[in-house]
């Protein structure tokens, strides 16, 4: 699908947060490698899914610190920034970053309170307007019972909440060498993407992973290479 060159700082550009910039090249005013990559990846995912209504992307990786973070991140604010109403999701819960990129300002619950709570409700929990058309859903903190949390059925409503109310949908995973979440996560979802970093992540690693996915159920939309992992996972 594309390959993502190191990213440099940026300047802030009048974001009404403080967000940790160098981690959002696609919110710089000038011109640069890693934004262009990640502006060329929403153009393909614009064209091949979500004009033929595949609208949630879970984005994934066989290993840690090889850039998944930043690329869901990037992708979702490349998105708005296209006039895509949308929505990110940070459903690790055992190790979430999301928060280190968008600080929050509201009380720090999230997905694992909304899969937790029968009774709960996830409009009050998303953080909306982050950006202009993106709106973000917190991890809440790690939790105890991931996997349990994730294999309930409030996951698939979720999904199809997101599916109403979004035009698209960008869904943080963890590393799928580290648990099993990965697979209910993109199976829910559907499609998915994986990412990889250059001479960080084995070959057989990441056709494993596609795979496992494959078997679970979700269908594998492509790869992207990373240059640089942006200095978050």
């Amino acid at each position: 699908m594309g390959a993502i060159p190191k990213s440099s700082d940026v300047a802030l550009d009048g974001a009404r947060r403080s967000l940790a910039l160098k981690l959002l090249p696609t919110l710089s005013q000038q011109p640069r490698r890693a934004a262009e990559a990640i502006r060329a990846l929403r153009t393909h995912i614009v064209a091949r899914h979500l004009a033929t209504g595949r609208r949630t992307l879970a984005v994934c990786a066989a290993s840690a610190n090889v850039g998944c973070t930043f690329v869901a991140a990037n992708l979702a604010v490349a998105l708005s920034q296209s006039g895509a109403n949308t929505l990110l999701i940070d459903a690790d819960l055992r190790d979430p970053k999301i928060h280190r990129i968008f600080p929050r300002t509201s009380p720090s619950e999230g997905l694992q309170q909304y899969l937790a709570n029968p009774i709960s409700s996830i409009s009050n929990l998303i953080e909306h307007d982050v950006l202009p058309k993106l709106s973000v859903l917190f991890a809440g903190g790690s939790a105890a019972n991931p996997e349990e949390l994730l294999a309930s059925s409030r996951f698939n409503d979720l999904m199809d909440f997101c599916l109403r109310e979004f035009d698209a949908t960008i869904i943080d995973t963890p590393p799928a060498n580290s648990s099993s979440d990965v697979g209910r996560i993109c199976s829910v979802a559907t499609y998915c993407a994986i990412v990889a970093a250059r001479n960080r992540s084995f070959v057989n690693d990441v056709k494993l992973l596609a795979e496992q996915l494959r078997a679970d159920g979700a269908f594998v939309v492509g790869a992207v290479l990373c240059e640089s992992n942006g200095s978050l996972d």
